[in-house]
C-alpha cells in the first residue's frame, strides 16, 4: 500500500525475488511517486555518498541507532548499483548529495515505474484501502473503496508520514503503538526579521543556535521573504523537531555569521583588521567572505555610519558589530513547510518490527517500510536512503517467507 518510493521499491523487490508472486501496488490517488518528483527541486535527491553504514546512521534523528544492519543489507552503495543497473547512473556533488546525471527527477520516477512494469507488478491508482481486517487463517483482507474487497497473503504498509495522529488510528486498530508525528525538515518564520530586506542573501556557512536550548546547527543558510532557510535551518529543525513542536515554534534563533571564530578570535581578528585598514570605510568592505548587502546590513544596525572609517570606529559601535556577526537575534514565530522539504518525526516504533524483515512483531504478514515508521533523517538523500533500504528489505522477506 503506497505509491511512493518505498512502496515501489518494496513491489520491485518482492515480484523479481519471487515472479510466481501475484504482486499488486495500491495508491489511493492518482498520482504515482509525487514525492520521487519534486524531491531536491525536481532534481530527485537519491542518496547520499556514504557509503559506510556506521556513518550513515548518524544523519538519522529518528531511527539511527536501529538501521546500522539494515544499511549493511541494503545501503547507499547498493542503491547505486541498483539505479545504474536500469540504467540511470548517478553522480555525486560537492555536499555529497547524489542525483541522477540527467538532473532530473523524472529519470528516477520512470526507472521505478519501468522496473515493476517488467516485474509484473500490477499498479491500481485511485484505490484506497479504508480497513484492514487480519483473516484467521493468516493474510489480510482489504476493503477497498468502491465496495470492493481484496484478499492478500502479506501486506506492506508504506503510507508515508502524516502530520495528523488520526490518520494512524487504523493502525493502531491493527495493534500497534503510534509515536506522536509533528513535522521535520522546516523552515523558521521570522515576520519581524532584521534581514527581511535581505531576500535571496544566502552564506555557504553560518551556526544557528535555539537561545536556551542545545540545539544548534552549522551550515549553508538562505534568507527568505519568510525568515530563514537553508541546510543550517532545516537539519536544526529535523534534530528539534519534537522539542520545537513543544516550544509552538517559537524562540530566539542566534546566527554567527562567522562560525570558524570565536568571540576571542573575532576581537583580535578585528582589531589587527583595524589596526592596518584604519583608512577603509567599514560598510564598504565586507569581511569574513559575507556578502555585501548583508555586511552592509550588519554595520548599519550596529549603529555604524555609512561613510565611518575603520580609524574612527567608537570601541562601542565595534563590540556591537562583533556581537551582531557572531550572535544576530532572528525572533522566530512559527514555521513554513514545503513538499520537497516536509518529513514527519514518529510512526511506528522500530521496536515492534523486525529490522531484518521489516515485518510486524505484533501482526505476523504485515510489513512496514518507509517514513510510516518512526525513521525520518537531514536533508541530503537521507530519507530517500532509508525508503530504498526499508522496502528492499520487506519485499524480499515476503517474497521467500
Amino acid at each position: 500500500m503506497g505509491g511512493g518510493a518505498a512502496g515501489f521499491f518494496g513491489a520491485i523487490a518482492c515480484a523479481e525475488a519471487n515472479p510466481d508472486l501475484n504482486v499488486i501496488l495500491l495508491e489511493k490517488t492518482t498520482k504515482l511517486l509525487s514525492k520521487v518528483r519534486v524531491s531536491g527541486g525536481g532534481r530527485c535527491n537519491v542518496t547520499h555518498h556514504c557509503f559506510s553504514p556506521a556513518q550513515l546512521v548518524q544523519f538519522y534523528p529518528r531511527g539511527g541507532k536501529h538501521l546500522k544492519e539494515p544499511f549493511k543489507q541494503f545501503g547507499a552503495q547498493d542503491t547505486v548499483q541498483w539505479f545504474e543497473r536500469r540504467g540511470v547512473p548517478l553522480k555525486t556533488e560537492a555536499d555529497g548529495r547524489m542525483f541522477p546525471t540527467t538532473d532530473s527527477s523524472e529519470t528516477v520516477a520512470k526507472c521505478l515505474e519501468q522496473a515493476a512494469q517488467r516485474a509484473g507488478v500490477r499498479v491500481l491508482t485511485s484505490t484506497a484501502a479504508e480497513r484492514i481486517e487480519p483473516l484467521a487463517g493468516g493474510g489480510f483482507c482489504l476493503y477497498l473503496s468502491g465496495n470492493q474487497e481484496l484478499r492478500v497473503g502479506k501486506l506492506l504498509v508504506a503510507t508515508g508520514g502524516n502530520a495528523k495522529s488520526a490518520a494512524y488510528d487504523w493502525l493502531r486498530h491493527l495493534g500497534h503503538t503510534i509515536c506522536e508525528p509533528v513535522p521535520s525538515l522546516f523552515t523558521f518564520n521570522v515576520p519581524n526579521s532584521p534581514l527581511k530586506e535581505l531576500m535571496g542573501v544566502s552564506v555557504p556557512q553560518a551556526r544557528v543556535v535555539l537561545a536556551g536550548e542545545k540545539l544548534e546547527y552549522e551550515g549553508p543558510l538562505l534568507v527568505t521573504h519568510w525568515g530563514v532557510s537553508g541546510p543550517a535551518v532545516l537539519k536544526l529543525s529535523a534534530w528539534g523537531a519534537r522539542r520545537l513542536h513543544e516550544l509552538q515554534y517559537t524562540g530566539m534563533a542566534l546566527v554567527n555569521w562567522a562560525p570558524a571564530h570565536t568571540e576571542e578570535t573575532m576581537r583580535q581578528w578585528l582589531q589587527s583588521f583595524r589596526n592596518e585598514n584604519g583608512k577603509k570605510i567599514v560598510a564598504a568592505n565586507p569581511l569574513f567572505g559575507l556578502p555585501q548587502r548583508l555586511w552592509r546590513t550588519l554595520v548599519e544596525q550596529a549603529g555604524i555610519g555609512s561613510e565611518t572609517r575603520w580609524s574612527e570606529l567608537a570601541g562601542k559601535l565595534q563590540n556591537r558589530l562583533l556581537e551582531l556577526l557572531l550572535r544576530t537575534p532572528l525572533p522566530v514565530r512559527g514555521k513554513t513547510t514545503f513538499k520537497e522539504e516536509f518529513v514527519t518525526c514518529g510512526g511506528v516504533p522500530l521496536s515492534e518490527v523486525n529490522l531484518k524483515t521489516m515485518e510486524s512483531c505484533r501482526v505476523p504478514g504485515l510489513h512496514f517500510a518507509g517514513e510510516v515508521l518512526d525513521i525520518d533523517g537531514i536533508t541530503g538523500g537521507f530519507n530517500f536512503q532509508a525508503a530504498w533500504t526499508t522496502g528492499y528489505l520487506a519485499g524480499r522477506a515476503m517474497a521467500t517467507t
